[in-house]
């Protein structure tokens, strides 16, 4: 059951940002990707760069998923419920997945069915668009859309609760159980930080008043940008 998970993402670009990771020597060189850094979730979402976001030219298919990096049958998604099985399914043929049980953060509930779940990209596909992704090349954004490097970046949960939450963000949607809200928002800086998304200034507002109620844990990230 992954309730807390282990947060590792994105990319510190200011000095600002690389002088709040520690230990790091004064003349140390700010952080870059593949860097693994630790900073307070507070710290991390105030470096966030602010600004308006904008969905021209947005199509889902610009994010190609759910691949088979590994090529061992199994596609991201599938490789995302046998990795946060409570207990695990069976697999059959062509990756098939039967039994099992998951539990999910966003509604507090069990489910016995692979079919009654969806993985969900914590930043949507469409917001990362808006705050950054649109930039980035159709490899950089296949990387995105399959991320098992970050056990945070994809999560399974009850499919009404992802079609619920669809595209939006904190300042519109967080999880009904009111016990993930600050893992979630946490979860989401840390995501933010790890490809160097920008929070526009609702949400910011948002995420600010969510974290201000929350404890200022450390965020561990491996810079992805």
């Amino acid at each position: 059951m992954r309730l807390i998970r282990t947060v590792r993402a994105a990319v510190f670009a200011s000095s600002v940002l690389a002088a709040l990771i520690t230990p790091t020597p004064a003349s140390a060189a700010p952080a870059a990707p593949g860097d693994t850094v630790t900073v307070p979730v507070r710290e991390a979402f105030e470096a966030l760069p602010v600004k308006g976001e904008s969905r021209a030219g947005y199509e889902r298919s610009k994010f190609r998923h759910w691949t088979d990096a590994n090529h061992d049958g199994c596609n991201t998604r599938a490789e995302v419920l046998k990795t946060e099985a409570v207990d695990a399914p069976a697999q059959g043929a062509n990756c098939l997945l039967t039994g099992g049980l998951w539990y999910s953060a966003y509604d507090d509930a069990y489910f016995d069915s692979a079919r009654q779940l969806d993985v969900d990209h914590l930043v949507p596909l469409a917001e990362a668009w808006d705050s950054g992704a649109s930039a980035w090349t159709a490899k950089e954004r296949e990387a995105y859309a399959n991320d098992l490097d970050d056990p945070r970046a994809l999560i399974a949960v009850s499919a009404a609760s992802n079609r619920s939450k669809a595209d939006q963000d904190p300042s519109t949607w967080l999880p009904p159980y009111e016990g993930y809200r600050c893992q979630y928002v946490t979860d989401w800086v840390a995501d933010k930080t790890r490809y160097q998304l920008a929070l526009d200034p609702t949400e910011q507002a948002a995420l600010s008043e969510t974290l201000s109620r929350c404890p200022n844990e450390p965020i561990t990230v491996t810079l992805a940008r």
